[in-house]
């Protein structure tokens, strides 16, 4: 069978926790989940933290530290990839719409990416959309990408590429060619969310054909859409996600238990079309990532 890398997203930033009790909240829930998740079959598991008295989405470095300790002390080998999406995040004033409004959580790159310069992930997300998310805008100017883009090459860490239409992708080749990111890039295609690329077989494959020649790249749908979009993004030839980050549910109707049963479910539709997943140590090497030393659960990864 074919090798592709599975991620699971195991917890987002959205207020998704009240729609299904399964979404980690806590550090510990967080990590325990990501462990899980990569006993199932996931080579990368793709971090948030939240708040653990509100369950919402939070910047601070010690609930980011805790989870990561944890993953590391429990002796998986599994790929550490690290939001730095969080804080990108603007509502106009209702009186004054040039000036924030409530649920405006907008902030330097310094504060967004400074648990990527503290612990050292192998990875971290690196967003590349300012666009309309229903009633928030999300900004991701290229100056801010740029800091961010330096903050995870001085910590190592492979940056993960978010694309939520075919003008984040122009935008990645133009920091390309400036120097600001590395290329050709791992790109994550997002599909499905409100106001951004649709979640269908046409779109993806005008995202894919859109890439940098010689980029790795995976793409994920949300919602009822992730299931479909893991088979076809398989077929066209990409690495997979999954998980309650992007959809809470196993099955119409039915809730998903954990991230562990999304994913021993994606690994069922990839072994039934010819495709298994890789194991962190074979991710790592088709990414060029370092392992992980056996010792204390510390790292010795480069971004190459």
């Amino acid at each position: 069978m074919t090798k592709r890398i599975l991620s699971c997203a195991v917890t987002g930033g959205a207020p998704i926790a009240r729609n299904n009790p399964a979404v980690p909240v806590t550090p510990a829930q967080i990590a325990q989940s990501a462990i899980e998740a990569a006993a199932a079959g996931a080579a990368i598991v793709h971090i948030h933290v939240r708040d653990p008295n509100t369950a919402a989405s939070s910047m601070e470095l010690a609930l980011y530290q805790e989870v990561v300790e944890r993953i590391r002390d429990s002796g998986t080998d599994v790929i550490i990839n690290l939001t730095t999406g969080t804080g990108a995040q603007f509502v106009p004033g209702k009186e004054d719409p040039a000036v924030a409004g409530p649920g405006t959580e907008y902030v330097l790159p310094e504060i967004r990416a400074r648990h990527v310069r503290a612990l050292k992930p192998d990875m971290c997300s690196l967003d590349l959309n300012t666009m309309w998310f229903r009633t928030r805008a999300f900004i991701n100017s290229p100056e801010h990408i740029t800091q961010i883009a330096a903050i995870a090459r001085k910590a190592g860490a492979l940056t993960e590429l978010e694309v939520f239409d075919s003008g984040d992708i122009n935008l990645a080749k133009a920091l390309m060619e400036t120097g600001a990111i590395q290329p050709p890039g791992f790109f994550q295609i997002v599909l499905g969310v409100s106001y951004g690329a649709a979640a269908n077989t046409e779109t993806l494959l005008y995202l894919r054909n859109l890439l940098p020649e010689g980029a790795q790249w995976a793409a994920f749908g949300i919602g009822a859409h992730a299931f479909p979009m893991l088979a076809q993004a398989l077929l066209l030839g990409g690495h997979v996600r999954i998980g309650l980050e992007d959809n809470y549910y196993l099955e119409r109707g039915v809730l998903a238990p954990s991230n562990a049963a999304l994913v021993e479910k994606a690994v069922r539709i990839m072994n039934s079309i010819g495709f298994e997943p890789a194991t962190a140590a074979e991710a790592r090497e088709m990414l060029g990532l370092q392992s992980v030393r056996a010792a204390g659960g510390a790292d010795d990864r480069r971004q190459p």
